[in-house]
């Protein structure tokens, strides 16, 4: 089955760029659109029962973060507009597996590319794998690269 979506996650570190290279040469291969996804881990605001009680200085952070991922987003999304047409990006908030799982159902995505970090032993355990937890729960196929670069 050849996708006619490709989507590639980014968490703007150099793990995620090799995803990227590796998603755009498959566009081209397939003629098929590229979505490019961000998803702001919620766990970095706290508890979504406390939004309404926040102190405003984290309403200013929350804000800064927002704008600066547009503003990666953008930086991506036009490099990937040199080599090919159809390139979207967006961003979540949330549990990062599941907004990209939830993503890919909703844009009809037919392969998710994403890159690893590597993690083992404890970082795994505390860190947790939003690559492991995305290929156990999306229901198109998904590429995973590991990085050379180190975390």
């Amino acid at each position: 089955m050849v996708p006619k979506k490709i989507l590639v996650c980014t968490d703007f570190s150099e793990n995620s760029v090799l995803a990227r290279i590796c998603s755009i040469e498959y566009a081209k291969a397939f003629g098929a659109e590229l979505l490019v996804l961000h998803v702001v881990n919620s766990r970095l605001f706290g508890y979504p029962g406390f939004a309404a009680n926040a102190p405003a200085e984290m309403a200013l952070i929350e804000e800064h973060i927002r704008r600066g991922v547009e503003e990666e987003l953008e930086l991506i999304g036009n490099d990937c507009k040199r080599e090919i047409e159809e390139v979207n990006t967006y961003s979540r908030t949330g549990a990062p597996a599941e907004e990209i799982v939830n993503f890919a159902d909703e844009e009809s995505v037919g392969l998710i590319v994403m890159g690893t970090h590597g993690w083992s032993g404890a970082r795994h355990l505390i860190m947790g794998s939003t690559a492991e937890n995305v290929v156990r729960t999306a229901n198109c196929p998904v590429l995973t690269l590991k990085s050379s670069a180190k975390s």
